[in-house]
């Protein structure tokens, strides 16, 4: 039974990240997004996923692993608006 409530919370958890992501590449922007968000998950997850693998709990291997790859898709596709927009957009950004 708790290894379902590690699934749904985990899935919540990648659902969210997952929207943000999405969020950021349909608006084709930066405004409101820090890439340091990214940054931060992708070290957390990592470190998550290794933690998880060292204690054999596979139910967190697996989520914190489609976490790290939201969360690599997230940076990349800030990085690639960042690049698209205006030089003036650029000069503003609050990162």
């Amino acid at each position: 039974m708790m290894d379902v409530v590690g699934w749904i919370s985990a899935l919540l958890l990648l659902l969210t990240v997952s929207a943000q992501v999405f969020t950021q590449w349909r608006s084709g922007s930066t405004k409101g997004v820090s890439h340091w968000m990214f940054i931060g998950q992708l070290a957390t997850s990592t470190g998550f996923v290794i933690y998880s693998a060292s204690v054999d709990n596979w139910v967190f291997v697996a989520s914190n692993a489609a976490t790290l790859c939201a969360a690599l898709v997230g940076q990349v596709v800030y990085l690639r608006n960042r690049r698209r927009a205006p030089q003036g957009a650029r000069d503003a950004r609050d990162d």
